[in-house]
């Protein structure tokens, strides 16, 4: 039912940059005989600026190479539906480069007294949650693409067709259904019911969840053991608390 909508996109970006990131971070650990450290940057560097590669570099290739094995379908053997297909491989494909995108180059000083008069350096991936937010920010962004496949994805916009495509963009066919509302047969729950936090102006806000139908609040009473002590010899004693808190559910 969710075939084709921006929300597919980025579940395959972030399951392909996932790979990438778990197969290659797993190399460089040295827990695969298949591979290991980047092999191509273990001579070379700036010998006027310094410094020199070394270490242990990612090696993002291996895990960009073997997450195409493991999850890209060629469209050529896929029949009927061979758009929507090639969409999921450039969003395949989106989520790799966001991984190879944020690779960063870290360094190690050496020298007298921390001199730094030489650096050995190394590159490296940045953490999986910076990954997502890139991919996040490209899922806000996400491009509707035409459903009718010709020699190539376009955008579904006659007036931005000649806007090119990025290989880091996001692509959907299908306009997102309506979370907010229940749907039994699309399988969507809706929001209504939902705790939400009042002061929070992110996803879990009262605001955003409540899809602008604004909250009930009522008051919740909680019993639990405190002020425990250890009574010799040999018993737990503890005060019974009781504290009440205000929960906001979605109208």
């Amino acid at each position: 039912c969710f075939v084709g909508t921006k929300e597919t996109a980025f579940i395959y970006a972030v399951t392909s940059a996932g790979l990438v990131h778990a197969v290659t971070r797993s190399c460089s650990a040295g827990n695969m005989t298949e591979c290991s450290c980047d092999t191509n940057l273990r001579h070379g560097g700036s010998a006027s600026e310094g410094w020199h590669w070394g270490g242990c570099s990612d090696d993002i290739h291996y895990g960009i190479s073997f997450s195409r094995k493991f999850l890209d379908v060629p469209v050529k053997n896929v029949t009927g539906r061979s758009g929507l297909a090639a969409m999921n491989q450039h969003n395949n494909e989106a989520g790799r480069q966001a991984v190879a995108k944020l690779m960063s180059v870290d360094c190690r000083c050496h020298g007298v007294s921390g001199s730094c008069a030489v650096k050995t350096c190394w590159k490296t991936m940045s953490a999986f949650d910076k990954v997502g937010r890139f991919l996040k920010d490209k899922y806000e962004n996400s491009i509707q693409i035409s459903d009718r496949l010709k020699k190539k994805l376009r955008r579904k916009e006659k007036s931005q067709r000649k806007i090119p495509i990025g290989k880091e963009d996001l692509l959907y066919v299908n306009k997102s259904p309506n979370y907010c509302v229940e749907d039994q047969k699309l399988g969507i729950p809706g929001t209504q019911g939902r705790e939400c936090n009042r002061t929070s102006e992110g996803p879990d806000g009262c605001n955003l969840l409540c899809c602008g139908r604004g909250y009930n609040t009522h008051v919740v009473r909680h019993v639990e053991r405190c002020e425990c002590k250890f009574v010799w010899c040999c018993y737990v004693r503890c005060r019974r608390c009781e504290t009440m808190t205000d929960v906001h559910t979605c109208k």
